[in-house]
């Protein structure tokens, strides 16, 4: 796993969001953007990560930062969990890889055993000249939302 480094411009992309509409990176130019890439929508870790930054949105955009969330899942299933917890902000369906090899974060990964390929749990925060301000790579479930709070608001 290649993992872009801090200052390296964020690669461009269009994917679908939870309603099937396209959205490019490039509609956020000039704001800064939170880009998390988690596993899969509706399971334990992925849905408190989801709820923390719901629940840190006002913080978030008093910051100026907008929040994309990227996973591998179908968007009629981003649209579930949307509507399930209530989520403020935008998902995004990476149905083939392709913007999850583009910042690295589709990797080989090992569970129970069992060698596969998915989704690292990692946040891209880009400036608003569209280049990697900060990289969190480095969580456990149980505290990266707060140390990414932590980092990006104080």
């Amino acid at each position: 796993m290649t993992l872009l480094k801090i200052g390296d411009k964020a690669p461009q992309f269009s994917l679908p969001d939870q309603d099937g509409e396209q959205i490019n990176l490039f509609d956020y130019q000039g704001s800064r953007v939170l880009i998390f890439f988690y596993q899969k929508a509706m399971t334990p870790s992925c849905t408190a990560q989801s709820c923390y930054l719901r629940d840190k949105m006002t913080l978030l955009k008093a910051k100026g930062i907008e929040v994309l969330g990227i996973s591998t899942d179908k968007p009629e299933k981003l649209l579930i969990f949307t509507e399930k917890e209530m989520l403020n902000y935008t998902l995004l369906s990476d149905e083939n890889h392709k913007v999850c090899k583009q910042f690295g974060v589709w990797c080989e990964k090992k569970f129970m055993g069992k060698t596969y390929n998915g989704v690292h749990r990692i946040s891209y925060l880009i400036d608003a000249n569209g280049k990697i301000e900060h990289i969190f790579d480095d969580f456990k479930t149980n505290n990266q939302n707060e140390e990414l709070i932590r980092l990006i608001c104080n």
